[in-house]
Formats: C-alpha cells, sequence, structure tokens
C-alpha cells in the first residue's frame, strides 16, 4: 500500500472509530494501518499516528 493510501484509510478509519490509527511498516517493507490499542510490534517501524481529537 503507498503511503498516500495508508494515510487516506487511516484518516478515514479513526474518523469512524475515534481512536488513534498507526501506519506502520510490516517486515515485507509494506505499509499497513491499526488501531493504536492493537499495535504490538516494534515502535520504531511505526510511520506516523493518526489521531481523531487532536485538530
Amino acid at each position: 500500500m503507498s503511503f498516500n493510501a495508508a494515510h487516506a484509510f487511516a484518516l478515514s478509519l479513526a474518523t469512524t472509530l475515534m481512536t488513534v490509527i498507526v501506519i506502520f511498516r510490516a517486515g515485507d517493507g509494506t505499509l499497513s494501518v491499526t488501531p493504536a490499542s492493537e499495535y504490538d510490534g516494534d515502535a520504531s517501524q511505526i510511520v506516523r499516528e493518526i489521531d481523531p481529537f487532536i485538530p
């Protein structure tokens, strides 16, 4: 997934679920998104966090 696609998906997911979403780089180099509460990977792999409560 490209960064633009991951960012758009994460923003949509964050505003729908009203929770913090992280964009992270998986082991094979691709980008993925998940709620921050469910991410248990390496913190250095996080590319960006989307927080719907910060304007």
